[in-house]
């Protein structure tokens, strides 16, 4: 019995010691969803008298959940970045105020199932929220419920950044004291690689057609685009605003408004919608600020260690940098001279290399930068001739995120001076860039910019165009600092050095290259495609990809153009009329430029070059044909094969081997040298064992006939 009772007490104990960890893992898993559709007001004034909330709860996990409630809990006011980071990263903050707990409807859901979240609490004196002064304030859309199994908690909330100008029901307060110059960078980028190749002369071919999705009414970047335009009313948001544009982005749309094709040769559907989309963006950036991204948004610090220490080599580096002239082509404007929106981390082999590109300023995240004094206005980047003018990296994180205009509204008022531990003014400038990939609908990338200007009409921030803030002097200098984070996003070691190796056998593919005189072509227009290839594949948007995946592309550009220089495949056996006779090979070249190709043998026994021609080069004019006679020499008799290939002058392999079958009745001069030699060793021999045989038979004779000496006579 004792031995019974210690096995039950150590059952029960293992049971109740793992069941709250058990509990504690089930409680880790989401249970539910909250979008948010609205937030009205955006910012607190002293006129609003209420808050609404509307939106949506969505039950996620696989457990029923009843007795829904929401409530608003207003957190105390944020008077450090710390604590405006702290909340961006969701940590808990101490709560302030909060409204009763208001049901949903239907009050319970299954899994998969949605209950609409319409919440509207007054706001004043006498109201449960209450905010005691301007400032910003974290708030917390709270929804609670019970599911199967369980207790009452809370599962699921959405923490928002609330500016408040005015205590409702008071006199307006005061402003502070200077109102920061605000320039806002508006990025017109790729969310992905969309090209999977664009030969010359041949059909633009996309992955799929997320790009024209993205390109219609109601997509990413169709939003984009109709939100700067309506901003054009509101003069002074429309003054503060830089289109910040990707040069492969609008080279890939004006592919596509002359038609494409998806990868497995479907036509693409989105000709129309590429011409429209094109036409708008040409009328929105007429007369204004356009500054450029490197091309694809590439990581330029990438590009720098792709053939890494040969300092002639900078084609991958200048075409990344060289955006300014599609954009002025395609677009019409002529983007800021010198001033770069890179991505990434910036070494100092970068900062070097896109100085020598001719750009002049850098407009980077603050956090990048380390300096002695408080940065807000640029600064001159030491050891070098670049300026950077810094973007609020505190603004940045918050313009992240599903609530990203809502959060960065309360982040640019604090920067303003509206909180703080002082009462004084924030920062004297204010540059603001949005994540370069942006994907906030439609009506908030509108009502974002629509309370940017009643932030500029209440005097909290003052417009000011960019090239204004980029032709202020240097008020210091900074060096360019990034830390371990930066490295792990940044374009892998694998990733580079296959970039490095394509980008070597497209270095030896272009020197084979002429200019033909009548098709008047450039090699390097020829090879373009390929350097365009390899600088998406450094594309930031690809982070996290493997290396083949990322260099597929450029991969998949460089055979197609070696294709087509190739060695025709004879469709019958060949047959050799004498022991040397030439073979007959014929080279195609479809390409629009001459190729310098040499012939290589490889499988070839029984065969052999009889002369040195095969080390030489011969150059094959472009779109023609020449067939080759390559002196040979058959070894043996017989039936045999040999793998004919083609190479440049230094060896980049150009198509695909060709197998040669071939047929052979009369032996070469070293096969009769070796058979007469091997005959006249037998002869030799032959005839030494006859002169051996004849001298033994003689030998044998005179012994016979010798007298022999008997044992008598002896005697």
């Amino acid at each position: 019995m004792k031995r019974l009772a210690a096995t039950v007490l150590s059952i029960l104990f293992l049971v109740f010691t793992v069941l709250p960890v058990a509990g504690a893992q089930a409680q880790e898993q989401p249970r539910l969803r909250v979008d948010l559709d609205q937030l009205n007001p955006r910012v607190i004034t002293s006129t609003s008298a209420s808050l609404a909330v509307t939106g949506r709860v969505t039950n996620i996990g696989d457990r029923r959940i009843s007795k829904l409630g929401v409530r608003l809990q207003l957190g105390t006011r944020l008077q450090t970045e710390q604590q405006i980071g702290d909340v961006l990263a969701g940590d808990k903050f101490k709560d302030l105020a909060a409204t009763e707990f208001v049901d949903l409807e239907p009050d319970q859901l299954e899994p998969g199932q949605s209950a609409a979240l319409n919440l509207s609490v007054p706001l004043g004196q006498s109201a449960k929220l209450q905010f005691p002064r301007p400032g910003v304030y974290p708030l917390l859309v709270n929804v609670n419920g019970t599911p199967d199994f369980g207790g009452p908690e809370r599962l699921a909330a959405v923490t928002l950044l609330m500016p408040v100008l005015g205590v409702p029901g008071k006199a307006p307060g005061s402003r502070p004291p200077s109102a920061p110059s605000t320039s806002l960078l508006w990025p017109i980028a790729n969310s992905a690689v969309h090209v999977v190749s664009a030969p010359l002369g041949g059909p633009l071919t996309l992955a799929d057609e997320r790009l024209a999705d993205e390109l219609a009414a109601g997509g990413r970047l169709d939003s984009l685009v109709e939100a700067a335009r309506a901003a054009e009313a509101d003069t002074k948001v429309s003054s503060s605003l830089c289109l910040a544009i990707d040069p492969d982005l609008v080279a890939t749309v004006d592919g596509m408004t002359r038609g494409y094709q998806i990868a497995g040769g479907a036509p693409g559907k989105g000709v129309e919608t590429a011409k429209s989309w094109l036409g708008r963006l040409k009328a929105l950036v007429a007369g204004r600020c356009v500054v450029t991204l490197p091309f694809a948004d590439a990581d330029l610090t990438a590009l720098t260690k792709v053939r890494a220490g040969d300092a002639t080599d900078t084609a991958l580096m200048t075409t990344a940098l060289g955006g300014a002239g599609t954009i002025k082509n395609l677009l019409g404007i002529q983007p800021q001279d010198g001033v770069l929106w890179p991505g990434g981390a910036l070494d100092s082999q970068t900062l070097e290399a896109i100085g020598k590109a001719g750009v002049k300023t850098v407009l980077t995240d603050s956090g990048k930068l380390q300096s002695r004094t408080p940065l807000s206005s640029g600064v001159s980047i030491e050891g070098t001739d670049l300026r950077a003018q810094p973007i609020d990296a505190l603004i940045s994180s918050a313009l992240n995120g599903s609530e990203s205009t809502q959060n960065g509204l309360g982040a640019i008022a604090f920067r303003a001076g509206l909180g703080g531990q002082n009462e004084g003014p924030g920062r004297s400038r204010l540059l603001i860039a949005p994540p370069r990939h942006w994907a906030a609908s439609g009506t908030e990338l509108t009502t974002f910019l629509e309370r940017m200007g009643d932030f500029y009409t209440a005097g909290l921030l003052k417009s000011a165009p960019l090239p204004e803030l980029l032709g202020e002097s240097p008020s210091g200098t900074a060096s360019v600092n990034y830390d371990p984070r930066d490295l792990t996003a940044a374009t892998s070691g694998d990733v580079t050095a296959k970039m490095s190796q394509l980008d070597n056998e497209t270095l030896g593919l272009s020197s084979a290259m002429t200019m033909d005189a009548t098709k008047r072509v450039m090699p390097a227009d020829v090879i373009a495609p390929v350097r365009l290839a390899l600088i998406r594949a450094a594309s930031t948007s690809w982070r996290g990809a493997d290396a083949a995946t990322v260099t597929g592309n450029a991969r998949g550009d460089l055979e197609a153009i070696r294709s087509q220089v190739t060695v025709e495949r004879p469709k019958q056996t060949i047959a050799l009329a004498s022991g040397a006779a030439p073979l007959p090979v014929f080279i195609t070249n479809n390409l629009p430029v001459g190729v310098a190709v040499k012939v290589a043998l490889k499988n070839n026994v029984g065969l052999r070059p009889t002369d040195d021609t095969l080390l030489q080069a011969q150059m094959v004019p472009a779109n023609s044909a020449r067939n080759r006679l390559l002196p040979v020499e058959a070894l043996r008799a017989g039936r045999f094969s040999v793998d004919v290939s083609l190479t440049t002058p230094d060896g980049t392999p150009l198509g695909s081997a060709a197998r040669f079958e071939l047929t052979s009745t009369e032996y070469g001069a070293i096969t009769i040298i070796i058979t007469i030699t091997a005959a006249g060793a037998l002869l030799l021999l032959s005839s030494r064992r006859i002169y051996r045989r004849i001298k033994d038979s003689r030998a044998d004779r005179a012994n016979e006939t010798a007298p022999r000496v008997t044992e008598d006579a002896q005697v």
